[in-house]
């Protein structure tokens, strides 16, 4: 206990490169969440509902800050061609350059860079579990990768046509071989669910 509480404590400390007061270049710290997100972000949760659910915003917030994003030339909307009554939120030329250069969190993207791939993966695995026991206990799933989701699917092409195919099974949607490689709302990994379905089921019954 006395390492994992210090090990949160300096996660804390880290924290305040992303969690500050007032703005910084321009832009408060959900705002920045929020541009983040989006450059991340699949084609299906770059919608203003999705953007609300991973910052942990009401819709009525989320939209106050798409429109300041907006109003900076980071962000614009394009027409939904899944669903015609919806829009996706684009983080522009200008918005990509800005996070490039002045996103909070660079400085500690680097320091963990350096510490070396393999190192780096197994922090994220470390991440990663530990959200997956606070999502149990608040019955919640954050976004993770397309390409560990257990909705991707993928097939070998026709004959004659060259690399692998993908479709995802949730939104019955083909995904292209970049798109993997992004973050999505409705991710869910199969052996994730079941330690969380457990871990729930555990609770239940101790309560």
């Amino acid at each position: 206990m006395p390492m994992a509480r210090e090990a949160i404590e300096l996660l804390v400390q880290a924290a305040r490169a992303w969690h500050f007061e007032g703005n910084r270049h321009g832009l408060r710290d959900r705002e920045w969440m929020a541009l983040r997100f989006l450059s991340r972000a699949n084609r299906f949760s770059r919608t203003p509902s999705a953007l609300a659910g991973f910052i942990g915003a009401t819709r009525a917030t989320a939209s106050q800050i798409v429109k300041t994003l907006e109003a900076k030339s980071y962000l614009i909307r394009k027409p939904s061609h899944e669903d015609k009554r919806s829009v996706v939120l684009c983080v522009t030329a200008q918005g990509e350059k800005c996070l490039a250069q002045h996103d909070p969190i660079n400085h500690v993207l680097n320091a963990v860079s350096a510490l070396g791939a393999e190192e780096c993966a197994r922090l994220r695995d470390s991440f990663r579990e530990v959200l997956n026991h606070l999502d149990a206990t608040h019955q919640r799933v954050n976004a993770s990768i397309c390409r560990d989701c257990m909705f991707l699917a993928q097939r070998s092409p026709a004959k004659g046509r060259g690399g692998v195919e993908y479709t995802c099974r949730l939104y019955r949607a083909p995904i292209s071989p970049e798109e993997i490689e992004l973050l999505c709302t409705s991710f869910e990994q199969a052996s994730d669910r079941l330690r969380i379905d457990e871990h729930r089921e555990r609770v239940r019954v101790a309560s």
